[in-house]
């Protein structure tokens, strides 16, 4: 396996795991608690979060590129076979929509919330096929907004699953084995932003790790919301205060409240294609749902060749 491989596994492996164990931390909200159901389930069972995820490595697999359309369509399709995921009214209503009005996916997105279009974190939680994928191209901050406007078109919204996906593109290319350039990761993620709330954000992230303060500090600091600004850069923290450790990477995100499931797999994007796969525990990996299949498109998205 390349080394390229593993980061492709890591980061699609990292954030299914890091979306299923935060489900099962809202019920256990103690470490202790939780560590005790991990070692006790037999299934981490994954929410809409890996679910659009995987159907978004689905769409860049069927089409070599991101595709509206199609993207829209295979979210539409998976959600159909699993409704239950716990999705937001969000993308059904824009399923509707498309399938009632005959527009576009974006036409349908941008109509939502008084046609101001989402800011949630449902466009970064899905996020990591696209930093992956696209960790190399010049237009990846494009593309990832062009996977964000599908459901999410507020500029907001766009603008932190970009930064999101510049996130995981940076972690990919970094070695786990050398210091981490905490001020470069910072200054490129800063510069990515457009937005003022995401820019915003980015700036606080830097001083609180710069400051080394406690992560219930920058929880409440950061936020922990649905809204894409209230949680991508409590995600983001939570993988700069634990850079070399997976596991508490995954607890920090997970265990500091509000949406923990998002939280956990964002974080665990960054994380898993940072260190790879090999930093994932072995005993929480066998246990992911749908583990073959997620391994399955992470090594196929691995080998496609982007095509214009």
């Amino acid at each position: 396996m390349t080394d390229i491989q593993t980061k492709y596994l890591g980061g699609m492996v990292g954030s299914a795991l890091g979306d299923a164990i935060g489900e099962l931390a809202f019920q256990y909200r103690k470490k202790d608690d939780l560590c005790i159901q991990l070692d006790k389930s037999k299934e981490f069972s994954y929410t809409d979060d890996t679910a659009m995820s995987i159907g978004l490595a689905e769409s860049i697999i069927k089409k070599s590129c991101l595709d509206q359309h199609d993207l829209g369509e295979t979210f539409r399709y998976n959600y159909e076979r699993e409704p239950w995921r716990g999705y937001a009214s969000g993308p059904p209503t824009i399923f509707s929509m498309v399938e009632q009005l005959s527009i576009t996916y974006a036409e349908a997105a941008r109509s939502l919330f008084g046609n101001t279009g989402s800011l949630g974190n449902g466009a970064a939680m899905r996020i990591v096929p696209v930093g992956l994928f696209f960790h190399d191209s010049p237009d990846l901050y494009e593309k990832a907004c062009m996977s964000a406007s599908v459901t999410h078109a507020h500029p907001v919204g766009k603008d932190g699953a970009a930064v999101q996906a510049r996130a995981i593109s940076c972690a990919m290319k970094l070695d786990p084995k050398e210091a981490f350039p905490y001020k470069a990761f910072m200054d490129t993620l800063i510069d990515s932003a457009i937005t003022p709330q995401i820019e915003e954000k980015m700036l606080r992230v830097q001083k609180l790790i710069n400051a080394q303060g406690p992560p219930s500090f920058a929880a409440e600091q950061l936020g922990r919301t649905v809204a894409v600004h209230e949680s991508m850069p409590f995600a983001l923290f939570s993988f700069l205060h634990h850079p070399k450790s997976f596991e508490d990477c995954l607890f920090c995100a997970t265990l500091h409240g509000g949406d923990r499931d998002t939280l956990g797999a964002m974080a665990c994007a960054i994380s898993g294609a940072y260190l790879g796969i090999e930093s994932i525990p072995q005993s929480w990996s066998q246990k992911l749902e749908n583990r073959s299949y997620i391994e399955d498109l992470a090594l196929r998205l691995s080998k496609v060749r982007p095509v214009d």
